[in-house]
């Protein structure tokens, strides 16, 4: 059900996607659906945890620890990540910010994606603390807002968006490491 619901969601949006066709899609009948979720609202939740998993825990930590050494260059080489995510096959924007996007100010689904990407920002600003960026909330919403920027600009067909982003932050970055003592 759950990963019927993640295709279609990830496919269409969440609001366009109803439990019937999850039903369909599934193959399960629609009172197993409801004993196991019992709205959409639970639903569109869990897909949005499960891609939080997925795709913030599994995949890009994992990706951008891999990748370098230290947390100055973690910071920038989530942007070498981001890109390579825009070029793939399946790339359809950011679930959390379609999400966002679907529903009005202070629905329940608005304020799940919107946890969900607090998560992201937390995973910036741990690294920014640990490079030694003077004020590393602000460098890590900098930061998410890039990445934000250019996920969209990507969607929109820019695949180049990534490096762009990346250069911006390197800019930031420098501007935001204490100067370096003779």
């Amino acid at each position: 059900m759950l990963a019927a619901a993640y295709e279609l969601f990830h496919e269409r949006g969440t609001r366009d996607v109803g439990i019937d066709a999850i039903v369909r899609r599934s193959g399960v009948a629609k009172m197993s659906l409801y004993h196991h979720f019992r709205s959409k609202q639970e639903l569109v939740e869990a897909f949005l945890a499960e891609h939080d998993r997925v795709w913030t825990v599994e995949w890009l930590k994992s990706q951008v620890w891999a990748r370098a050494r230290s947390p100055a260059r973690r910071l920038l080489v989530v942007f070498d990540v981001l890109g390579e995510w825009y070029r793939s096959e399946g790339f359809a924007g950011c679930p959390f910010v379609r999400v966002m996007l679907e529903y009005p100010c202070g629905h329940p689904s608005r304020r799940a994606a919107s946890a969900h990407l607090a998560n992201i920002r937390e995973f910036l600003r741990d690294l920014a603390a640990e490079a030694g960026v003077r004020q590393p909330e602000r460098f890590a919403s900098t930061c998410q807002m890039l990445m934000a920027g250019a996920g969209v600009s990507a969607y929109e067909g820019n695949l180049q968006a990534a490096r762009e982003a990346k250069a911006m932050a390197t800019l930031f970055l420098k501007a935001s490491l204490p100067a370096l003592q003779p």
